[in-house]
């Protein structure tokens, strides 16, 4: 094992490697059960259901690189949703009902990050507690109602451009500041140091605190993002927006090689842990028509993967 383990970590982009050969093996084995699947038509039109999940995906990395979690982002996601549709319902403009859900959830990320740097309560804690509470105030102040239709002006940002889902360029674009930041510039060094050492992060004089209310923050803005993206596609603001999908990310973050202990991780993992996700759910909602099958299955990738680690000793002890 451990020659085995001396290896692996001398291999140079191991987690990517793995993760590349598990997608051709689950491409292939689908091409083979039903060619369909692996059409370019209907990977674009399955592909509407993955740009939510990976723009949730880069704040988690970072924040999970810390040490940290995020459970509240698909609650977020509903709060922002809500806040847009009841906004515009009462007569503001959208752009302005728009901004405002942005704000929204901005400040329920802001509150995740004061509590976690601040009040120094574990984020576990944290975004458990506001997870249930944010989906609460969803609820009900919608009364569990959506609204639907929105304005036209609004709806064409959930189609496409040059081809292309909008939310796919967002995506794309937020990967790349994402990515930069953390690999080329101080403060993304400094995210890997907190989560090595945060006690030792402290003392070498880096604004630990203030990078964690950032992080946080950023994640409940890209969860703004996120709503606003689901109602133009969707053309209805609803508060079952962001319904699970906290599991999916942090499994496709984890899966992407991000240690669950901090210290760990890159974008490049998480695109492809968030590609394999995306594969695998559709294949088996394609195939054998099973949302239960599918919770048994993402459910089982996320302990596969974090005993991986452990195991092969990627994480830190």
């Amino acid at each position: 094992m451990r020659a085995l383990t001396a290896k692996l970590k001398t291999a140079g982009w191991r987690q990517e490697y793995v993760l590349v050969m598990l997608l051709v093996v689950l491409i292939g084995v689908a091409g083979a059960l039903d060619p369909t699947f692996v059409t370019a038509r209907a990977q674009l039109k399955l592909s509407e259901n993955i740009w939510g999940l990976a723009i949730l995906a880069l704040p988690m990395t970072m924040i999970i690189i810390t040490a940290g979690i995020d459970l509240s982002v698909g609650s977020t996601v509903a709060l922002a949703t809500v806040t847009f549709g009841l906004s515009w319902h009462q007569g503001v403009p959208v752009w302005g009902a728009a901004l405002l859900a942005l704000g929204v959830a901005t400040a329920a990320g802001a509150l995740n990050g004061f509590l976690v740097s601040k009040v120094k309560v574990h984020p576990l804690i944290v975004t458990l507690a506001t997870l249930a509470a944010f989906r609460g105030i969803a609820e009900g102040a919608s009364k569990g109602k959506p609204v639907t239709p929105l304005p036209d002006a609004f709806t064409q940002f959930g189609d496409t451009f040059a081809g292309i889902p909008v939310a796919a360029w967002v995506f794309a674009v937020l990967a790349i500041v994402c990515a930069l930041f953390l690999g080329r510039t101080p403060n993304g060094r400094f995210v890997y140091a907190i989560g090595h050492n945060e006690r030792g992060a402290r003392f070498s004089g880096i604004a630990v605190d203030r990078i964690l209310f950032l992080l946080y923050s950023l994640s409940g803005l890209l969860a703004g993002v996120v709503a606003l993206l689901y109602a133009a596609r969707r053309n209805t603001a609803s508060p079952e927006a962001g319904m699970g999908n906290e599991l999916d990310v942090i499994t496709a973050v984890v899966i992407g090689g991000t240690s669950i202990y901090g210290g760990r991780g890159n974008i490049v993992g998480t695109c492809l842990g968030i590609l394999l996700i995306h594969e695998t759910r559709e294949f088996v909602r394609w195939y054998w028509s099973s949302d239960e099958l599918n919770l048994i299955v993402v459910g089982s990738l996320l302990v596969a993967s974090v005993l991986a680690h452990r195991l092969l000793r990627f994480g830190k002890k």
